[in-house]
Order: C-alpha cells, then structure tokens, then sequence
C-alpha cells in the first residue's frame, strides 16, 4: 500500500484533531444542556407536594364514581405536572390530566413496605415520554403518613397511598434533538474548514520543504553544488535551509580543491616525468646504437633519475599526506607535544649539520592525529634548514603551547606571505631548491585538524618567523 504523502498525512492529522476537539466540545455543551433541562424538570417534580385536601378529593371520586379518574382540578398546579395516586392495592387513581403512568412493583408496595422515593423515566399511556417521581405521601403533622383517605368527607377507605408525580420530557427531547442537529451541522462544517485550512497550512508550511527537495534533486541529477536555498525566519525549516546551504558550499568548497588538487599535481608530475623518460630515452638510446655515454654524463643522467625519483617520490608523499582526513576521533591521542618536536630537531640537525640550534622546549600535551603533528613540526623545522645560511642559527622555542622557529635567511617578500599555506605554491625565488610545494601546506591542515592556527610571518632584524598555537595543556606532575 502505497504511503501517504506528508502533505496528505498533515492535512489528515489538522482535520482530525479539529473534528475531535469539535465533537468533545459539542458532545460536552449537549450534555450540560441535557443535564440542566432535565434537572429543572425533576425540580419541579420532586418538590410538588399535593394538598392533602386534593388527594383526599382524587381518592373520594376515583372511589366514588367507580372509576379510575377523578374530577379535573387543574387550579392547584398550572406548570404541567401531573399526579396519579397509587393505592394500596396497586390500583392508580389518576388526579391530574388525562394519561397515567404504569406503575411498578416497588411503587405498589411504597405505601405499606415504606422504602426511598423513586425517580425514573417512563412512557404514560398515552405515549408521552414522561419523567416519574414516586414517594409515600405524608400530608401534614397529626396525620398519619398514608391515612389521607380518612380527611374525605365521609372518610374512605382508610390505608396507606403512594403519589406519582410526573411531567412529560417532550419539549426537552425536542430541543435536545434540535440542539444535536445544530452541533452535528456545526461538526460538519468545522471538519470541511479544517480540511481547508489544514491543505493551506500544510503548503504554506511544506513550501520550504518542497524547495529543499527540489534543490536535492536537482543536486543529485546534475551534481550542481551551486544550489542555494532561500532563508526565511529562525524555525526548524529555515535551520534545514541553511544547513543545506552550508553543506552544499562545503561540497562545492572541498570539490574545487580537490580539483585544483588534481590538476597542481598533474602539473607537477609532468615536471620529473619529462625528465625522467629525456634521461632514460638517452640511456636507451645509447645501449640501442652502440654508442657509448661518458662515465662523467652517465653518472650525472643517473643522479639525475635518481634525483627525480625522489622529487616525484617526495610528491606523492606529500599528496598522500594532504589527502589523508582521518575520521572524528580516528588517530586522535594525547601526545607530548615537546616530545615531538625535540625529534623533529634532531632530524633537522642531521640534515643541516652546519646550522646552530637554540632549542628550549618546555613541557606541553595536546589531544590530536600524532603522524599529522609530527609531519607538521618536521616540515617546519626543514623550511627553516632549507634557507637558513651555511652557519645559521634556527631558535626553537616551546612555551605555553606556542611553538615558535626562527631562522636566519632571506624572509619573505611581504606580498608572497598570503600564499605561503598555498598547496604547490613556491616562491619565485625558492624554486630550484627541492620540495614540491606542499609543505607548509601540510602544516596548516595537521594544525587546523588539532583545533590550533599557523602563522608565518618575516622576524624582526631579519629572517623568517613561524608559529604554531596548539591547545592543550602541561601535564600532570
């Protein structure tokens, strides 16, 4: 079965709960109306109390005309009521109005066994509803409850009575019946404008959405990451927007770079590969003919490969390492920062020999990727060898956190220091020395990566000037 659609569902849940809440609340003012109307009907019976003089006259002519009816007398009770007299030996004398009331076993026995009143709903003969209150008749003080019949003259039979008062429910039937018409029309309607109002909220509301599904779609047909999505207001739809336009530019942003990554590194591979096949093409070319190749410029051809393979092998490292994003959390442990870079020193010091070293190194943990730290601080420390002057001094300071490494070459021109974190960018003047320009490069990601930043910046008197801020702290005693 095929599900809904969140428009349908949305329209379907609105007019649902209106039709709900419509119904409780018409069924509710239904029963209060009810409640209050039948109330005042059993007001008006249970509080009727027959003048004895009455009762005693109903009973002398039902007794004495042999019949069950005694002579109207509306003058004592114009609001509707009527009343009949149950006698003791279940017979009713019918006192007021035309129709009686059948009664019951319990109503029999009333007047003899005593027991509660009772108040019930019944049908008179002559098919009106009718609500029934039923007690023992007690007149007035000095006469004995149900003795009534002797205040006739001349006394009747004397004994206990029961009285039955009872008023018909018609009119409250018919206006409850009405009431229920009127609430049933005005459920109805409230459920069809729910429904309207429910299909117009539900488009107004799943307007953005639509947008945004479309946008996905089309992203996904045409794998067009340009897409934006307009935002409008602070509620969950418009934080859906904006985090879809913050995806989407992510993507387009991580695309280009990884197609600038692809097309620097083509570009740079090209470089050692033409000199590779020149070089080899020379030495195949001179064990095909026969003619030999000097020792001196076979040496140099072969250096050269050799050369070149390390450029391009350096390359691919370098690659292999820009390209590596570890998972959240994959890699990540706490490392000493100044155990780290005291290796990185050693290194350089045995790659320039020649150079001076002022190290000072205070104690520092940090939380991150330690192969990405230690290539960060290694390709630090190798830019300050590759331009420092035979005899240099490169100054490394550890304090807080800051790593600091100062050399004393060239600097750097100031309007080159905005591309310095640039992959394959290399200074004019820094390219005949080896390195493919990916180093500093490196640096920013592994730093960036462990929530630090990267400076690069020329020292005052001279020189070149970088630091690393990395968040952390001194570890424990």
């Amino acid at each position: 079965m095929r599900r809904r659609s969140l428009r349908s569902r949305l329209t379907l849940l609105i007019a649902a709960g209106v039709a709900l809440a419509v119904a409780v609340a018409a069924a509710v003012c239904w029963l209060l109306v009810r409640s209050e109307m039948r109330g005042q009907i059993v007001g008006s019976i249970t509080h009727l109390r027959p003048p004895a003089q009455q009762v005693a006259f109903a009973l002398r002519d039902c007794a004495g005309q042999g019949r069950k009816e005694a002579r109207p007398r509306p003058d004592w009770d114009p609001s509707g009521r009527s009343w009949q007299v149950v006698l003791p030996d279940g017979s009713v004398c019918v006192a007021s109005g035309s129709a009686q009331v059948t009664p019951t076993a319990q109503e029999r026995t009333m007047a003899a066994s005593g027991g509660t009143p009772v108040l019930r709903d019944a049908v008179a003969t002559d098919g009106t509803s009718v609500l029934v209150y039923t007690f023992r008749y007690e007149p007035r003080p000095g006469v004995p409850p149900g003795d009534v019949a002797q205040l006739a003259e001349p006394p009747l039979r004397p004994g206990p009575v029961t009285v039955s008062v009872f008023r018909s429910t018609a009119e409250m039937d018919q206006t409850l019946r009405i009431l229920a018409l009127v609430f049933g029309s005005v459920s109805v309607l409230g459920v069809l404008g729910a429904a309207v109002a429910g299909l117009w909220l539900a488009r107004t509301a799943l307007r953005p959405v639509e947008r945004l599904t479309r946008a996905v779609e089309h992203v996904a047909r045409t794998e067009d990451l340009s897409v934006t999505i307009p935002v409008e207001g602070e509620d969950e739809i418009a934080r859906l927007s904006r985090s879809f336009n913050t995806m989407t530019a992510a993507l387009s942003s991580s695309q280009e770079r990884q197609r600038r990554l692809v097309a620097d590194a083509g570009h740079e591979l090209r470089t050692p590969l033409t000199s590779l096949r020149t070089n080899i093409d020379l030495l195949l070319r001179s064990e095909n003919t026969g003619r030999a190749i000097e020792p001196s410029a076979k040496r140099r051809l072969l250096a050269n490969v050799k050369e070149q393979f390390e450029e391009m092998s350096s390359l691919i490292g370098d690659l292999l390492e820009l390209s590596r994003k570890p998972e959240s959390g994959e890699g990540s442990s706490d490392i000493a920062l100044h155990e780290v870079v005291a290796s990185a020193v050693e290194r350089a010091r045995r790659r320039g020999p020649g150079l001076r070293f002022d190290v000072d190194l205070e104690p520092w943990q940090v939380h991150g990727d330690a192969r990405g730290l230690q290539r960060a601080a290694v390709n630090v420390l190798d830019n300050a060898v590759k331009f420092s002057p035979p005899g240099g001094l490169v100054t490394v300071r550890l304090n807080g956190g800051v790593l600091t490494v100062r050399d004393e070459g060239p600097g750097i021109p100031d309007d080159e220091l905005p591309h310095v974190f640039e992959r394959f960018w290399r200074s004019p003047s820094a390219r005949s020395l080896p390195g493919s320009g990916l180093g500093l490069s490196i640096v920013a990601q592994a730093v960036r990566d462990a929530g630090g930043r990267v400076a690069i910046e020329n020292a005052p008197g001279g020189g070149t000037l970088a630091t690393v801020e990395l968040p952390g702290n001194p570890p424990a005693a």
